[in-house]
């Protein structure tokens, strides 16, 4: 599904935004060549244009943010309420929260990839953050959703008629499966640039049992360094700590690695965790002095 864009009457819509900052050239798209040379690219440029191209149709990854919902109700959670966020944006996060955590319990049909129907999202007994009924948007608005998402966090795909939306990462739905829903990266060449964001507060633990994937599937790192204003995938803002990750070392010692489509790194490690022997160095942000620490054999 992911390599074809014209075969069994498939059609990516879209991926994920095509661009990455002057700040991020250790992850610039010449560095992942699969990305430019997908066959889906050129419906990339369209991205934009999406809602009128197309026919309306009738720890340390754990964030703390999955906590449980009421069906018929979509806590603000310090996300602004009714009056602090656009019914759009407020559309997105309640989108995040299903798609990653909620779709089997809300006995959605989510499939190994991480797709499920726009319609049958659409027929949910919810309400936003916007404490706008989910029942009461329309197609162009989730495509809308979509669109502005600014970490490019969903998917869009068309078959067989029908809208699919997904996820791009996070998951901690069992149903997904890390071979269907990403790109496996085969070489460190791939990524020259694999860091994970965390606070001072967490790494004494983190040294003393590595990283830990917690309740969702993967660890998550980025592909590039946060940088005041600049938006990464795989990584908070406001974190103090980058540990860095041994690409090389971890492939060769049988890790696997993935990238979603939004550029986010992703790992089961072993048994759920990264062991502190692949971390290849370890460094306060934003100073960047780095800091010590005694790697496990």
């Amino acid at each position: 599904m992911r390599g074809s864009s014209s075969c069994c009457g498939i059609r990516i819509l879209c991926c994920f935004r095509s661009y990455l900052t002057p700040s991020l050239t250790s992850c610039s798209v010449s560095s992942l060549p699969w990305l430019t040379r997908s066959p889906s690219s050129r419906f990339i440029d369209n991205a934009k244009n999406m809602s009128s191209s197309f026919p309306s149709f009738g720890h340390s990854c754990g964030s703390g943010r999955g906590s449980e919902m009421k069906p018929d109700r979509e806590r603000s959670r310090g996300h602004g309420g009714t009056g602090g966020k656009d019914k759009i944006d407020a559309l997105g996060r309640l989108l995040t929260r299903i798609l990653r955590h909620r779709a089997s319990e809300l006995n959605l049909n989510i499939r190994s990839d991480g797709y499920v129907k726009v319609q049958d999202l659409l027929k949910l007994n919810m309400k936003t953050f916007a404490n706008i009924p989910l029942r009461s948007h329309t197609v162009d608005e989730i495509k809308e959703a979509v669109r502005k998402d600014n970490k490019q966090r969903f998917s869009l795909l068309e078959e067989n008629g029908e809208l699919l939306i997904r996820a791009n990462q996070g998951h901690t739905v069992k149903t997904v499966e890390s071979e269907s829903l990403l790109k496996a990266i085969l070489s460190a060449e791939e990524v020259p640039v694999c860091v994970h964001g965390t606070y001072k507060r967490n790494l004494e633990s983190i040294l003393k049992s590595g990283l830990k994937r917690m309740k969702r599937l993967h660890v998550h790192f980025a592909c590039g360094l946060p940088t005041d204003g600049e938006v990464i995938s795989g990584m908070r803002r406001d974190v103090n700590v980058l540990i860095h990750l041994d690409v090389k070392k971890a492939l060769e010692e049988g890790m696997k690695l993935y990238i979603s489509d939004n550029g986010v790194i992703l790992t089961e490690g072993f048994d759920g965790i990264v062991p502190v022997k692949y971390f290849k160095k370890i460094e306060s942000w934003p100073d960047g002095q780095l800091i010590h620490f005694q790697t496990q054999i």
